[in-house]
């Protein structure tokens, strides 16, 4: 599991156990057209380790906007951003939130995003829904759009609401990488990022934004590094140009999306199509913590965190190995430490075995680096 910490804690609820979701039977790397609550409830319960919502604002803009020059202001006056009435809003924030509840794993977490205009409703009905609010993140734009009209301060930032499932739900945090990305500074709960812009602003084929309000991959790489490993599937229901897919992508997490434009979809897919993943090497580096001791994994098999006889895998499941009681593990004629073994079998010049090698605890695939970060927390401890 890297550097990141699943914190520990009682169930949000003694539910029903749901049957193992198995990622193979998951949409990963898949667009899903049409509504979010439609394409949604297409996923299995419990299969989703982390979502990411960008929902309509509903801004409830006045007419058209222009600059002192006379300039048009290209601000959201799309459809999707339209509701008739408060009340709309809150039914369709309430049905896309109970199926985020719904498919998210009882660790799993959520993040929203909103302005002033829609931020306090949401709020309100993901509480009244049983999600717990662990932090309230403001995003404070270095780069801000002016207020043009004079009449009121200059709308400066946007607030992330970041949740658990339940007051006592268990729930990820990736405390050090924080700390290291922040300069051995723990980080604070408002961060200073710049809105989109320049190359990163995607445009269409008129040079036009393809999206009014695309947001910046600086913000996705902070919450996907803070709040998932390598490997969890994150689900995005307001998929625009696919920022969320495109950070997941470099980042080796699994992604899936949601959006009804079909012009915003095949800007996405070609988006993606470009991102290329970081190595191992360089997610091991992001996720490793200051002066973490040295952990062989002989004696994660000796304190049972990984018991012998367990199944590992690589992620493409290519191979399969069996755990032995030394801490060497086996894979047809290959013995060895899961480093030599990863190495041998790709005929590559290393591996990192801890984050290669994964295996299976109630239908969940975990890197075997999750043991290991289990025996630090009880040594810690």
């Amino acid at each position: 599991m890297g550097e990141l910490t699943k914190l520990r804690a009682a169930p949000a609820a003694k539910a029903k156990r749901a049957a193992p979701v198995r990622k193979e039977d998951l949409p990963l790397g898949k667009i899903l057209a049409g509504d979010c609550v439609s394409a949604m409830r297409k996923l299995p319960d419990a299969s989703v380790d982390l979502v990411f919502a960008d929902p309509p604002y509903n801004l409830q803009l006045g007419g058209d906007l222009n600059r002192p020059d006379g300039s048009h202001v290209d601000a959201v006056t799309d459809d999707w951003d339209h509701f008739d009435s408060f009340a709309l809003y809150d039914k369709f924030t309430r049905d896309w939130l109970i199926e985020a509840r719904r498919v998210l794993k009882p660790d799993g977490a959520l993040w929203v995003i909103g302005s002033y205009h829609n931020i306090y409703r949401v709020g309100a009905i993901l509480q009244d829904l049983g999600f717990w609010i662990l932090n309230d993140i403001v995003w404070r734009k270095t780069n801000p759009m002016p207020n043009f009209r004079g009449t009121r301060f200059t709308n400066a930032h946007e607030t992330l609401l970041w949740c658990s499932q339940g007051e006592k739900a268990k729930y990820h945090f990736n405390y050090r990488a924080m700390k290291t990305l922040n300069d051995e500074l723990q980080m604070r709960s408002d961060w200073v990022l710049p809105i989109c812009s320049g190359g990163e602003r995607l445009k269409d084929d008129t040079g036009h934004k393809a999206h009014p309000t695309q947001k910046p991959e600086s913000l996705l790489y902070r919450v996907l590094l803070a709040t998932t490993e390598a490997g969890d599937v994150v689900l995005d229901p307001f998929f625009g140009t696919g920022t969320t897919g495109a950070v997941a992508k470099r980042l080796g997490r699994d992604w899936i999306g949601c959006e009804r434009e079909s012009a915003y979809r095949e800007v996405a897919t070609k988006r993606i199509a470009k991102e290329l993943p970081l190595d191992e090497s360089a997610l091991k580096t992001m996720q490793s913590r200051k002066n973490q001791p040295r952990v062989a994994f002989g004696a994660v098999v000796e304190s049972g965190f990984l018991k012998p006889g367990t199944q590992v895998f690589d992620k493409k499941r290519r191979w399969i190995a069996k755990v032995r009681a030394d801490g060497s593990i086996e894979c047809g004629k290959v013995t060895g430490s899961i480093h030599g073994v990863g190495k041998d079998l790709q005929g590559a010049p290393s591996c990192n075995g801890w984050t290669f090698w994964h295996y299976e605890v109630d239908g969940d695939v975990k890197p075997v680096d999750a043991a290991r970060q289990l025996y630090l927390l009880a040594v810690e401890d």
